[in-house]
Parts: structure tokens; C-alpha cells; sequence
């Protein structure tokens, strides 16, 4: 066959076709495979339905690639940028079809790479391990600057890039508010703090045990029993540097290489990210603001794979506030046993931080799912500790068991001054007592405060979030303007420039959580700046809404 001829070549030739999802000129990329194509098929393929990572990737009915007058110069860009491709983007593979026939799967292994060739409905025609050489990357003192392929795999967060950019106009004097960070505003509880100060006066300032101590898994554990109804014993709790840290150990823990893990969008910015890191692959499913952003089960049913290996939920949900109810949480968990490979990360940090009438629900405590559940919660957002550093993951012991042989090799045990402080948080009473309450209730009414002003806004589509601290808005209706003296607006990430260009706000794109029709806006602030922010967002608007497109 002239296809598996094709890619035997390849082989032989030891060239490996890399794609990275980031950072790519796709230009060169395409001219690169196009040459490969054009040079050893005899007969044109159809590259139409061609995907990397799931998004389109490029059309093959490329005129200037046919023109054998271009082969000479196709042949040097070839061979200069494949050199590139087969080292620096050993990242981010999935399949690419050809036509209605054949498929080409790459798995960007550390060394070597598999290359696997398959023919619809049929066996494997060819899976062959090749070598990639390492090239390296010199500056000019003649040190090797090259990073690793996860590391050029990673996408950087959006959300700490803008909250950075925002504190650096601040220091240079510009009068910025801050919507962008997910930080409560708040003060940690002074039971709590002199909780941490009395540790550190009672000597209690030195290495902790890995997976946490004794006397703060105790108390998780009662947390979890009276609270979220799920039963747990010490060892099936391992104490991490916060929630963030808990799910990435418990995706590296549980995903292979070709694994798919499973996140609703829009989404928390680093889930992507950590699927990758695993050498995993994300699978987005899109969610709509018609249905309060959550989880359609016919959609999760329709996209599962025997390669499906973890989904990852977050309720309430960051950045849309969304809260899925008990009765959509039994129908996930009704799909989800079909599949005996297929886990669950209940991503809970925001339990606490809720509006009546919605109610939390864990995922663990659902029929059946205990077993296929790891539960991450942490103290940073409930209790305001958000630099304290301290979060959990509760599960099945032999999955806690491989986070805690992850960690112990990462950063080990969290602060031991975290710990006793994270017990005295726990000590507070239910849902955490008063202190909590407290800042719930400032939450609310800054929220309903939000939701008025932007409901009377045209050309806005709100979903009101029922839980945590933020508004995931439509602006999509603005995409397309002209701002004079800036520019097109074109999607979340110029409409969010824009609006701190001349709004002097700063807001997360949509774009970072996966829905580029959004803008999340953080209500972690105080009631005054929110009314100052949402007046300067409005006459940064009035110029845009008098555009006509």
C-alpha cells in the first residue's frame, strides 16, 4: 500500500512528524508535513479531516505545496524544521486521519517514540519504535538553554500572567482594580493564625510526615464523615501543598501514556495542563451558559473511550460558579460505572462557598462511586489560607498510597505549621462555623450585586453562579468592534486588554478556561471597588456599543 510504504519510510528514515499544540507556526508546520506527503505518495490524500489535540489543524488542498516548483525550497524547509519539530515538540500527540482509510497515531514517549499505523476496522498494519535525537539549544555564553518536551508541552497560566501584569501597573502608579485572581479577600481567621503562631513558638517548626500528620488526617476525616458523608481512615488521606498539588498528584498517579482524561469546559486553567504532564490526553466537552455551564451526561456518554481514564469535576465550579445538583451528579455516576476503567476527581475546594438554595454534594458519597473517587479539598478558599499552602485528596488507599510516593519525591509533608493550623480551621465547627458564614454572606451580596449591574447591560449573558466567588460573563456580542486608538476586538484576550487598557480593570479571558466567549470576573473584593469596577467597565463599553458591525 503507498501509504504504509509511506510511513515505512519515515521510519526508516528515522524522521518522527512532532506537533506541538503550542507555540507552533503552523505555517512551517504545514509545509514541512506537506513536503513529506508530496514527496513520497504518488496519489494525493485528503488531509481535510486531519486533527492534532482535537483542534482543526489544516487543509491539504495547499496549491503552492502541488507546484513541483516549490519542491526545492519545500525540500530546505523541510530539512531545517524537522530537525526542530522531532526535539523540541515531543509533545501533545494524538491521531491524525487520512481520508476515510488510515490513521496515524504518534505517542510522544521520552525516547523512543511509537509510531503506530492503523487501517480502520482492521489490525495494526505497522507499530514501530524509533530513535529521536536529542538537539540542543546553545545561547551565546555556549550553555545549553533546551527544556524538557513536558515543560514545552505546558501552556503558562493566563491567570497568574494577568494578575502579575496587573500588580506590576499598580506599583508603576496605575490606579488598576483586581478581578483576576481566585484569592478570597478576606483575613484568615484569628483562631486559625494563632493557631499557626503558637506552633512555631512551640518548637513545632520541623519536618512533617509525607502523606501529613496524624492529628490533621483525623480531623479530615471526621470533616468528611459529618460533613460530606463519606467514610475514610488515615491512610487513605495524604496531605499536600494545597488542592492544586493533590490533583496533579492524582492525575500522574492514575494516567499512562494515550490515556484520555475527561474535563467539562469551561474549565479550572490547569486541568489541560496536568493531563498532559501525565502524557495523557485532555478531552474537552463543551458546556453552555443556557444550561449553567454544567455537564450534559449524553454528551459525557457519547465521548468515552476504552482510552478514557479519569474525569474531573469541579462543584461549584471555577469560573462559572456552576453547582451540579445530586440528581445530575446520579446520572454522571450512572454512566461512570459502566466503565470500569474510568475514575473520578471530585475537585471540592469550593464546597463551603454556596448559595441557598443549592446544596453540595461529594461525589464519593453517590452509590457505587467511593471506589472510583478521589476526593480533593483543600483549606486555601473556605478558611481564607490561601498562602498557608494546605490541601488533601482522599480516595482508595492504593491510589492515595501512589499520590503520597509522588509527593515524596516532589516537596514530601506540607508546612507543619500549616497543619496545626489547618486543625484548629477544622475545629471551627460545621461547614466552618461562623467565620465562614460571615464571609459567605459578603460573597452573596456582592454577587447579587454583580449580577443586577450586568443584567442591565445589552449585549451581556449571564448565568448566576450558585457557588464560589466568580461570574463567567458572555461578551461575545462586542467581538468584531473597533476600538479607536486600540483596535479590533476580536475575542476574550483583546476584549480583556482593552478593558484594562481603558477601564483599568483586569479580568481573566474566557480563552484561558476554554470558552473564548466569556470574560471571568473574580467578586474576591470589596463591594466599593466592585461598584467603581463596574462603572469603569461600562464606559469603557459605551464606545464599543455604538459600533456597528
Amino acid at each position: 500500500m503507498t501509504f504504509i510504504k509511506f510511513v515505512k519510510g519515515i521510519v526508516l528514515m528515522d524522521l518522527v512528524i512532532l506537533v506541538e499544540s503550542i507555540g507552533v507556526v503552523y505555517d512551517l508546520v504545514k509545509m514541512a508535513l506537506m513536503w513529506i506527503v508530496s514527496g513520497f505518495l504518488s496519489e494525493e490524500i485528503d488531509l481535510l479531516k486531519g486533527k492534532v489535540m482535537g483542534a482543526p489543524f489544516w487543509n491539504a488542498n495547499c496549491n503552492r505545496c502541488r507546484k513541483k516548483e516549490n519542491t526545492v525550497e519545500m525540500n530546505r524547509q523541510f530539512d531545517r524544521l524537522m530537525v526542530i519539530l522531532m526535539t523540541e515538540m515531543l509533545a501533545a500527540i494524538s491521531t491524525i486521519t487520512f481520508g476515510d482509510q488510515y490513521s496515524i497515531s504518534l505517542s510522544a514517549l521520552p525516547n523512543p517514540i511509537r509510531v503506530r499505523i492503523m487501517q480502520k476496522g482492521n489490525k495494526v498494519e505497522l507499530n514501530k519504535r524509533v530513535k529521536a535525537k536529542a538537539k540542543t539549544d546553545f545561547d551565546d555564553t555556549g550553555i545549553d538553554i533546551s527544556l524538557s518536551h513536558k515543560v514545552n508541552a505546558v501552556k503558562p497560566s493566563k491567570t497568574v500572567a494577568i494578575s502579575d501584569h496587573a500588580a506590576t501597573l499598580l506599583q508603576a502608579g496605575v490606579p488598576v482594580i483586581r478581578l483576576a485572581a481566585g484569592e478570597p479577600d478576606f483575613d484568615t481567621p484569628a483562631v486559625i493564625a494563632e493557631a499557626g503562631m503558637n506552633a512555631i513558638r512551640e518548637g513545632y517548626t520541623r519536618y512533617s510526615p509525607n502523606a501529613g500528620t496524624l492529628e490533621l488526617r483525623q480531623a479530615i476525616c471526621y470533616k468528611l464523615k459529618e460533613e460530606n458523608g463519606i467514610t475514610y481512615t488515615p491512610d487513605e488521606i495524604v496531605v499536600s501543598n494545597g488542592a492544586k498539588q493533590s490533583v496533579v498528584q492524582a492525575v500522574l498517579a492514575v494516567c499512562s501514556p494515550g490515556d484520555e482524561v475527561i474535563i467539562p469546559a469551561p474549565f479550572y486553567t490547569s486541568y489541560p495542563e496536568m493531563a498532559r504532564l501525565a502524557d495523557a490526553t485532555p478531552v474537552i466537552l463543551p458546556t453552555h451558559i443556557s444550561n449553567n455551564f454544567v455537564l450534559d451526561p449524553k454528551l459525557l456518554e457519547a465521548n468515552l473511550t476504552e482510552r478514557s481514564r479519569l474525569l474531573i469535576l469541579c462543584s461549584p465550579c471555577n469560573p462559572t460558579g456552576s453547582v451540579y445538583s445530586k440528581k445530575l451528579l446520579e446520572e454522571i455516576a450512572q454512566i461512570v460505572a459502566k466503565h470500569p476503567r474510568l475514575l473520578v476527581i471530585s475537585d471540592e475546594i469550593y464546597e463551603h462557598i454556596i448559595y441557598a438554595p443549592a446544596t453540595h454534594t461529594s461525589f464519593a458519597s453517590l452509590p457505587g462511586m467511593w471506589d472510583k473517587t478521589l476526593t480533593v479539598n483543600g483549606f486555601s478558599k473556605t478558611f481564607a489560607m490561601t498562602g498557608w499552602r494546605l490541601g488533601y485528596v482522599a480516595g482508595p488507599k492504593h491510589f492515595v498510597a501512589a499520590c503520597g510516593k509522588i509527593q515524596s519525591q516532589f516537596t514530601s509533608g506540607a508546612s507543619s505549621i500549616s497543619q496545626k493550623a489547618g486543625v484548629a480551621a477544622l475545629g471551627l465547627g460545621y461547614a466552618g462555623g461562623e467565620a465562614v458564614s460571615t464571609m459567605v454572606k459578603a460573597f452573596k451580596e456582592r454577587r447579587d450585586f454583580l449580577v443586577e449591574s450586568f443584567r442591565k447591560m445589552d449585549g451581556v449573558k449571564i448565568s448566576e453562579p450558585q457557588g464560589a466567588f466568580y461570574l463567567f460573563i458572555d461578551f461575545s456580542s462586542y467581538y468584531g468592534r473597533e476600538a479607536e486608538g486600540f483596535g479590533i476586538i476580536d475575542d476574550s484576550d483583546s476584549l480583556c486588554r482593552y478593558l484594562l487598557d481603558k477601564g483599568q480593570v483586569a479580568l481573566v479571558p474566557g480563552s484561558a478556561f476554554g470558552d473564548d466567549t466569556c470574560i471571568r470576573i473574580s467578586y474576591a473584593d470589596s463591594l466599593i471597588n466592585l461598584k467603581i469596577a463596574v462603572e469603569r467597565i461600562k464606559k469603557a463599553l459605551i464606545p464599543l456599543s455604538s459600533v456597528s458591525l
